[in-house]
C-alpha cells in the first residue's frame, strides 16, 4: 500500500528524480518557457513556485535556500534581480501549464511549461509585424 507516499517516481531512484527536478527548474527559471511532458510538468509545478517565492523574499537566507537547490549562481542571480520583482504583487500562480501535443516516439503527452509574465522575445523577421493564419 502506498499511504502517504506523495508525488510522482518517473521510473527513477530518489537522487536521480530530486537531480532531474532541479535540473528542470534550473531550465525553466534561466529560459522562462520549457516543453516536457504533463507529469514533469505537473510536479515541477509547486517547485518553481517555491523558488520564486524565496526570491521574493528577497534577503540572504532566502538566497541561501535557492542556491542550495538550483545550483547555477547566474540563475538565482536572474531569479532575484529579474524575476521575483516581476511578481512582487502576486500572491502565487506564477506559472502556466499548456497541453501541446503527444510526443512521437512513445505518445508521450507533452506540455508547455512557462512564466506568466516572462518577456516577450521577438523572433527574427517578425519585428513589428503580427502574423495572421489565412
Amino acid at each position: 500500500m502506498r499511504h502517504a507516499c506523495t508525488g510522482r517516481q518517473f521510473g527513477r531512484d530518489s537522487s536521480h528524480r530530486k537531480a532531474l527536478l532541479r535540473m528542470l527548474v534550473t531550465a525553466l527559471l534561466k529560459n522562462e518557457k520549457i516543453e516536457t511532458t504533463v507529469a514533469k510538468a505537473k510536479e515541477l509545478r509547486p517547485l518553481a513556485e517555491k523558488m520564486i517565492t524565496l526570491g521574493k523574499r528577497g534577503d540572504l537566507h532566502a538566497r541561501r535556500q535557492a542556491l542550495s537547490f538550483i545550483n547555477n549562481e547566474a540563475v538565482v542571480s536572474g531569479l532575484f534581480a529579474d524575476i521575483a520583482p516581476r511578481y512582487a504583487t502576486r500572491n502565487g500562480g506564477y506559472t502556466r501549464i499548456i497541453l501541446t501535443r503527444n510526443r512521437p516516439g512513445d505518445a508521450a503527452p507533452m506540455a508547455v511549461i512557462e512564466l506568466i509574465e516572462r518577456k516577450k522575445t521577438e523572433t527574427p523577421g517578425t519585428k513589428g509585424a503580427e502574423s495572421t493564419k489565412a
